[in-house]
């Protein structure tokens, strides 16, 4: 006769029960996808030729990856002007916010986040059982240097920062980080967006600072969203403890060779982020035409519009309904707007379409 188990106690953490999950974009969690999906910062044409061919002629899916990425961090290391000995490649860029929250954060430790902002950061210091501190954005959503240094306590450990900041595309200036990287804390700069705007990415200076961390990602400037690889810059006094804790095969062989091809299709996929950046310049000019919105400056592939007259959420089920799938926000001040991905021409077009007839334009 089989005896009853042992009543035990297997509740989650209380940090797990406490936090609130990631609110994914509404094209990625729906049966039916929308007709054009603008609300995940895709990049609209997708992986090179080159890419589409290396991943079908690859033969070697039956082996596992090289655990130290040795050959992958030299390459990535050549694009981004860093030694490969401070990059790590990560299965997203997503996972290496998480590999840092779990090195450096404990119960009652502090995060600054600079909000609006990326909603992982929140999400993987919540996970550690850290208290996350807003420093909100100033009116044109530029970074509060004042009120980020009162909000800082000596349970602070990172500030994390977003520039081009998603989802309100402004890029912060190399004065605000110098300013970030002057209050001794671990500064996080997420330049997932970085291909798009026109500035020079600050991998390079992560040698001269042992504070700074830089994150990059394959995902929107070269289309590699599905196969989740991203890469960081860091500190040469972090890495050993950043090998401990990676998961030995994080980042599969597919993305291993989509990384490889995009970086010998590099002129293919600079014209595209050109076309990108022009198609943002057009949406954002007609968009701004439009009675009753503002269209935000954006260094992004994206743009951020706030609707100033009329109900909140009305264009996004107007959208909706016309099949356009664009991003909406639960924070306060995001109360009406919308994040808008650049997407085709054509796509772009029935976008405008759209939101004419829902202003009566």
């Amino acid at each position: 006769m089989r005896r009853s188990p042992v009543q035990r106690d297997i509740r989650p953490r209380d940090a797990v029960e406490r936090m609130a999950p990631y609110e994914p974009p509404d094209s990625a969690v729906g049966d039916v996808p929308p007709r054009i999906i603008l609300d995940a910062n895709e990049n609209p044409f997708g992986p090179t030729p080159g890419v589409q061919e290396a991943l079908a002629n690859f033969h070697r899916y039956h082996r596992y990856p090289d655990p130290g990425q040795k050959a992958l961090r030299g390459l990535i290391g050549d694009y981004a002007g860093v030694d490969a000995d401070q990059l790590m490649v990560g299965n997203g860029s997503d996972e290496l916010i998480d590999l840092l929250c779990r090195i450096y954060l404990e119960p009652g430790d502090e995060v600054i986040d600079c909000t609006p902002t990326f909603g992982m950061y929140r999400f993987s210091a919540d996970l550690c059982g850290a208290t996350v501190v807003e420093a909100p954005r100033g009116d044109v959503w530029q970074v509060d240097l004042g009120h980020l240094r009162q909000a800082i306590s000596r349970q602070t450990k990172i500030i994390f920062v977003a520039t081009p900041n998603n989802p309100t595309g402004n890029h912060s200036p190399r004065s605000t980080v110098d300013g970030l990287l002057d209050t001794g804390c671990i500064v996080v700069l997420d330049e997932a967006y970085v291909e798009f705007a026109g500035s020079p990415s600050l991998c390079t200076s992560v040698a001269d600072h042992p504070n700074l961390v830089v994150l990059r990602t394959f995902s929107k400037w070269a289309g590699l969203a599905g196969l989740r690889i991203g890469f960081g810059a860091f500190p040469s006094s972090m890495m050993a403890n950043l090998w401990k804790v990676k998961p030995p095969f994080n980042v599969n062989l597919a993305a291993e060779v989509a990384v490889r091809a995009s970086l010998e299709d590099l002129p293919l996929a600079r014209e595209r982020i050109q076309s990108i950046v022009s198609e943002r310049d057009r949406m954002a000019e007609a968009l701004g035409a439009v009675p009753g919105l503002r269209v935000w400056p954006s260094d992004a592939n994206f743009v951020l519009v706030t609707n100033t007259e009329r109900p909140q959420g009305k264009l996004k089920d107007h959208l909706k309904t016309d099949g356009i799938a664009v991003r909406t926000y639960s924070h306060p001040r995001l109360q009406g707007a919308i994040r808008i991905s650049v997407g085709l021409p054509e796509q772009t077009d029935e976008l405008l379409r759209s939101v004419r007839r829902w202003a009566g334009a």
